[in-house]
């Protein structure tokens, strides 16, 4: 009788220890997650520019937010990014792009980055590219973009806008941030 009593104790013990490994397991993988994508949003992207833009690129003529108008972001490409107070600086009628891509400079490959435009795909002619298509970026949003061979992985015509924003963490006021879409903002209140 006594083996008998044991074994299901044992087997709970087992049990409630699977359980406590596997949460440490889901807990540990969370964080690395956050990790990656704060890595990659905050530490490789150039949050500010010159404000230069390429050649070629037409500004809106009557964008919903108008240079020197306010609105708040909604996206977060960077983690700092969302909910913040926008200062339009530019305004742009154009197809952005997300797309995947190995750095120039090694490393990991980037997945589905929010935006360049077609003005900065090196040789991109008139045809909005597919996704799927392969191109090769003209734009240094983030470090060992440059030049690299990209994925368009979605595309849409919009209305993009440079913005000035200070990160909701606080920090340095980030200037001439390229690219929002217009659907990424909201009114300001």
């Amino acid at each position: 009788m006594k083996k008998r009593t044991k074994l299901p104790t044992i087997l709970s013990l087992l049990a409630a220890l699977f359980l406590v490994l596997g949460a440490c397991s889901n807990s540990d993988d969370k964080n690395n997650e956050e990790k990656e994508v704060k890595e990659h949003s905050e530490m490789d992207m150039n949050h500010s520019s010159s404000g230069d833009v390429p050649e070629g690129l037409k500004a809106a003529e009557n964008p919903t937010y108008e240079v020197g108008s306010q609105a708040i972001i909604e996206s977060g490409h960077m983690e700092s990014m969302k909910g913040a107070k926008a200062t339009i600086v530019g305004a742009f009628d154009t197809t952005a792009y997300a797309i995947s891509y190995t750095p120039a400079t090694g490393g990991e490959k980037v997945e589905n980055h929010k935006w360049i435009i077609h003005e900065e795909i090196k040789d991109a002619g008139e045809v909005t590219y597919e996704p799927g298509a392969e191109v090769t970026v003209n734009a240094s949003h983030m470090e060992g973009m440059n030049g690299a061979v990209a994925e368009v992985e979605s595309a849409e015509k919009t209305t993009v806008y440079m913005v000035d924003f200070t990160p909701t963490t606080g920090g340095e006021k980030v200037k001439n941030h390229k690219w929002v879409t217009e659907s990424e903002l909201s009114a300001s209140e």
